[in-house]
């Protein structure tokens, strides 16, 4: 069975929702947002506590796809730690990698949801933002692959991880945040050891030139064997060096909550390509994936579980 260790932030998620004080302000298309008058009490009627952070979520993709999922992070010595590991034990995700800061508070937002699904974060970021070189420890794991996103911009980290991760035989499939994207040139030096690259449009345009996904897509190929690039309602393009694959959106369904959509793009394709299924496939898999996650609240509510039947979507493919 296909192992996958996934590395990165495990965060308390607590949801409020259904209230007339958070509706999207719109300026133009382009920019909305959400308006409390301050000093202000505004109801809320509904409340949802659940789990969030991207590594967290991937480790339940992969544990629902039926393969070995195990989680390496930092989380707090208090009540938020209890429920995110709890969450996992009950995912079937192996949480005994897991480093126990005594300074920190485990990760832990809150966020306003409005009507349309868009959300406002309040983020205290606690010990998923303090990584040191000593929180990871390779030696007694045997995974296949090895799924890391956003380490906070802590580069020197992620380049030890990745050198550990390769001397352990692992694959490397890297989402960074925003953190790692700041140091561009840095960043470029540690894909050397990347396999798998999966960002979103304007995420790519920092790494290298081009304008369209497919430019994007054949430049990226210089520095990783496969690359995905996604461009939200537009789909995403997708290569693995043989071919290359444009997909559009999977379904129009009504969007609850976009947390964690990106996350179950990632975890779901990666969850299908370690299985060795084709590009195509592990792309179909990954936009439904996506599309399940944002009809619930929460960032692991809906993710698949294994067998679930799948339709056809628009997706085209072709040799490069």
């Amino acid at each position: 069975m296909v192992k996958i260790l996934s590395i990165g932030a495990a965060v308390q998620d607590v949801f409020l929702s259904h209230s007339e004080e958070f509706k999207a302000v719109c300026m133009n298309p382009e920019e909305c947002f959400m308006q409390l008058t301050l000093g202000s009490k505004a109801d809320v009627n509904k409340i949802d506590f659940t789990t969030g952070g991207g590594a967290t979520n991937a480790a339940v993709t992969f544990a629902r796809q039926g393969l070995e999922a195990e989680f390496m992070g930092s989380v707090g010595d208090d009540p938020a730690a209890q429920a995110v590991l709890a969450e996992l034990d009950r995912e079937s995700v192996d949480t005994s990698h897991v480093h126990v800061s005594k300074r920190y508070n485990t990760g832990y937002s809150v966020l306003l949801l409005a009507p349309n699904g868009e959300r406002t974060i309040l983020t205290y970021r606690g010990a998923s933002t303090h990584y040191s070189l000593n929180d990871f420890d390779f030696s007694d794991t045997d995974a296949d692959w090895l799924y890391i996103s956003s380490m906070s911009g802590k580069l020197d980290v992620v380049d030890q991880v990745f050198a550990e991760a390769k001397q352990q035989g692992m694959k490397i499939m890297f989402n960074p945040g925003k953190g790692e994207l700041a140091q561009t040139e840095q960043l470029k030096g540690l894909l050397d050891d990347v396999d798998v690259l999966s960002v979103n449009k304007q995420e790519m345009q920092q790494i290298v030139e081009g304008e369209d996904l497919e430019e994007l897509v054949r430049h990226g190929l210089h520095y990783v064997p496969t690359v995905i690039v996604s461009d939200g309602p537009n789909g995403v393009m997708a290569s693995d060096g043989k071919t290359i694959i444009r997909a559009g959106m999977y379904e129009d369904v009504k969007v609850v909550d976009r947390t964690g959509a990106g996350d179950a793009f990632g975890s779901g394709f990666l969850s299908q390509w370690a299985q060795r299924k084709s590009l195509k496939e592990s792309i179909v898999f990954a936009s439904a994936n996506s599309t399940a996650v944002v009809t619930k609240i929460g960032a692991k509510t809906a993710i698949l579980h294994k067998g679930v039947k799948l339709h056809s979507m628009p997706i085209t493919e072709k040799g490069l």
